[in-house]
């Protein structure tokens, strides 16, 4: 896995598959970054690259994500790290990081899986296909909890308000079901 440097602070995640022992794909560079060597020749049956959600998805416990999950890079100081993320939760899953020693438009950096994380192919019956899973077996609402965030609970159905008359009677507060907002 390597990200690509894109503009001045960017990143795009790129995942490349070495099929055949030669030529390379990439190289470790002496800096410490990573050359990606495909760029210069054809690397038809050679090499294979995944370059967005097309080529790449989120798979945790049993279950596809890539609705509900996407992918990003974010530098955070001389780091790279790669996070997990959906609208409906705020909590981030890190799947991997990078160490980006200097950043040069050539030079990609290499991310390395967390712990528990690891590649899978997507296969359709017996057939692999050419698309991979960043995949975890713990159990999405673990993974969320070990983050920081909260478990997924069912959403409680909505009670009809009860009108109450504006008489004597009706004195005190009114109890109003309260429902959480999540961006």
């Amino acid at each position: 896995m390597l990200a690509k440097p894109v503009g001045r602070s960017d990143w795009n995640l790129l995942v490349l598959e070495q099929i055949t022992p030669e030529p390379l794909c990439w190289q470790q560079r002496p800096d410490g970054l990573i050359d990606p060597a495909l760029n210069r020749f054809d690397f038809t049956g050679i090499c294979s690259r995944y370059l967005d959600s097309n080529g790449y998805s989120l798979r945790i416990g049993d279950q596809d994500l890539a609705s509900r999950y996407r992918l990003r890079l974010e530098q955070r100081g001389s780091s790279l790290v790669l996070l997990a993320m959906t609208a409906s939760d705020p909590t981030q899953l890190v799947v991997g990081r990078g160490s980006v020693p200097q950043r040069d438009r050539d030079g990609f950096v290499q991310i390395r899986l967390e712990p528990g994380w690891e590649l899978q192919r997507r296969a359709y019956g017996q057939q692999t296909l050419s698309h991979v899973y960043f995949a975890n077996t713990t159990p999405l609402s673990q993974l969320l909890s070990a983050a920081g965030g909260l478990e997924q609970q069912p959403q409680q159905p909505l009670q009809p308000l009860r009108v109450r008359s504006t008489s004597s009677q009706a004195a005190g507060p009114i109890a109003l079901q309260v429902v959480p907002f999540r961006p």
